[in-house]
């Protein structure tokens, strides 16, 4: 561990220290939040799991905190330590500072048992120095308005409601629809933590457009089966209205909802294009648009994962294929880590998919691979046979990457929803 600078020392943070903790979050991401958003934005913030880096004269330099996750996993969950909240004083940048709070997290998190943690990286450079792989992407899109969706059997019983956001009647309706929507999809962290922050709407976050707003798919039993919060801003031109749609969530149960929920954003009156919010890779929408080039994507980082317990990390998820193989760890920052494991899967259960052991093995290595690109491989949306061919891993037995690549694969592409 990189020691901190003379009279320094890592502190937790209570909850009476709330304030300077924000001082330092607002000098390291250059914003100020104003006491009318703060008193409709609420805090969060785990203070059992929330620390900082004190200087000698009693003022923190540097912040962090992490949340009690369950990440779904293919075909599992595990506990996780979401990682958030990371900043230091823009003077006090380059002392070791983050090296020590990314020390100090992993030893926290380890000691409750947690064999991985998780992020949004604010600059992706920054995490993998630490052994975080990058392991999910999103898309987002422009969609011009009136673009055409293929048909989908069923969505005539749907019907729609367009009201404005409010956060004590549609909050349980936006969990609830999120939990189903998300089922066993890797990555998809619940707000377990987050549910009252995933409706906040203080003016200053407008930027001059409408309040949040909120369409709402339900089916002829009345249960909500879509939602979509979004805004629309006032842009008129010479050809006429030109108002953007801006989408900060949009989320379905199924491929009928998907279409009911866009044939209805994608129609608004006034509006000239709909740009959406974080999208899996494998979205319905996206298949269903019959002119596929008349969208603009951008293709995102999404969340990163770091193994913090290999075994107990390998072992917890499911594969989609048999594997046994030797893995030769590297892992710089966490010893216990670096060395021969081997992972074993067992028999195929009757959903088609194996679940593993991994133990210590003195057997010589299959594959020798950093622990990065494990979290970068670990939900199933990165490959490793591509990782090899990218020279990231190192194949020592031929056929090994391309066998581990099976395994480690799933179905259905991991995102996280939302950035914690």
């Amino acid at each position: 561990m990189t020691p901190l600078p003379a009279g320094y020392r890592t502190v937790a943070v209570p909850a009476e220290r709330e304030d300077e903790f924000r001082d330092v979050d607002q000098l390291a991401f250059a914003f100020e939040a104003t006491p009318e958003t703060r008193a409709i934005v609420p805090t969060t913030l785990e203070w059992d799991r929330t620390m900082a880096v004190e200087r000698p004269d009693g003022v923190l330099a540097a912040v962090h905190s992490s949340y009690a996750f369950t990440l779904p996993v293919p075909g599992a969950t595990v506990p996780c330590a979401g990682l958030t909240w990371v900043g230091a004083r823009p003077d006090e940048r380059r002392r070791g500072l983050l090296t020590s709070m990314i020390a100090t997290h992993f030893e926290r998190a380890l000691g409750r048992g947690e064999p991985v943690s998780a992020l949004f990286a604010a600059e992706p450079a920054i995490y993998g120095r630490f052994g975080y792989g990058s392991a999910a992407d999103d898309v987002r899109v422009k969609i011009p308005r009136g673009a055409a969706l293929r048909d989908v059997p069923g969505t005539e019983e749907l019907t729609v409601t367009f009201e404005t956001v409010d956060r004590e009647r549609h909050t349980d309706l936006v969990q609830d629809v999120h939990r189903r929507a998300g089922a066993g999809r890797p990555g998809w962290v619940l707000r377990t933590t987050d549910a009252l922050r995933t409706l906040n709407d203080p003016p200053a976050w407008r930027d001059g457009a409408e309040p949040l707003r909120i369409v709402v798919v339900r089916d002829a039993t009345g249960d909500p089966r879509a939602y979509a919060t979004l805004r629309r801003k006032e842009v008129w031109a010479e050809p006429g209205p030109r108002y953007p749609v801006k989408i900060r969530e949009a989320v379905a149960v199924d491929a009928a909802a998907t279409h009911r929920l866009w044939s209805f954003l994608l129609d608004l009156d006034l509006t000239h294009e709909v740009e959406s919010g974080m999208m899996p890779v494998d979205d319905a929408l996206l298949h269903l648009l019959v002119d596929a080039r008349a969208v603009v994507p951008r293709l995102n980082d999404n969340i990163w994962v770091r193994l913090l317990d290999v075994p107990a990390a390998l072992a917890g998820r499911r594969y989609s294929a048999p594997l046994d193989v030797v893995l030769d760890v590297a892992d710089a920052r966490l010893p216990a880590n670096a060395r021969a494991w081997r992972l074993v899967t067992g028999e195929r259960a009757d959903d088609g998919t194996y679940d593993a052991r991994v133990e210590p093995s003195d057997a010589a290595a299959d594959l020798a691979v950093d622990v990065r690109e494990l979290g970068a491989a670990y939900l199933g949306g990165r490959s490793l046979t591509a990782l090899a061919a990218a020279g990231l891993v190192v194949e020592h037995r031929p056929g090994a990457a391309q066998a581990a690549g099976g395994a480690f694969a799933w179905p259905v592409a991991p995102v996280c929803s939302w950035v914690f």
